[in-house]
């Protein structure tokens, strides 16, 4: 199956991931990351907001039909908060845009696949997401995501 004007290089699998969403990359302080990327890359963020329910304070910058999303815990307890404190800032994970979050899950839990999320859960800017534990593919945190409507 391939996605309308995508090209002959994108074709979805069985889970239906359809495009990188984003690459996050956890940071200690977000407005000196924002500040950098900026003088860096020319780049600033399409949107920021504080997401309670993972302890983070996110920005996205749109790089193409994906982003690089700046991660700041909001305290050292969170998960995020727990990666800098064990590996310093850096790539904490990439997240996969799905079409159906229900059926990649299921899918994933049929092929036996150890899932940080069960179910999925409320993430930035309103969408669906769920996590996939890194020991299930190459030490790689993976987020998948299904945007809002």
């Amino acid at each position: 199956m391939m996605v309308d004007g995508a090209g002959p290089a994108c074709i979805l699998s069985r889970m239906f991931a359809y495009n990188i969403d984003h690459v996050a990359i956890a940071v200690e302080d977000l407005d000196t990351a924002i500040a950098e990327y900026e003088r860096l890359y020319g780049a600033v963020p399409v949107r920021r907001e504080v997401v309670t329910g993972q302890g983070v304070e996110e920005a996205m910058i749109a790089v193409g039909g994906s982003h690089v999303q700046l991660l700041q815990p909001l305290r050292p307890d969170t998960a995020v908060g727990r990666f800098l404190a064990k590996h310093g800032e850096g790539m904490h994970h990439i997240a996969l845009a799905v079409a159906d979050i229900d059926a990649a899950i299921e899918h994933l839990r049929r092929e036996g696949v150890r899932l940080v999320d069960p179910e999925p859960r409320t993430g930035g800017n309103g969408s669906r997401i769920a996590f996939v534990h890194p020991k299930a593919f190459a030490g790689t945190l993976v987020e998948l995501v299904e945007l809002p409507s």
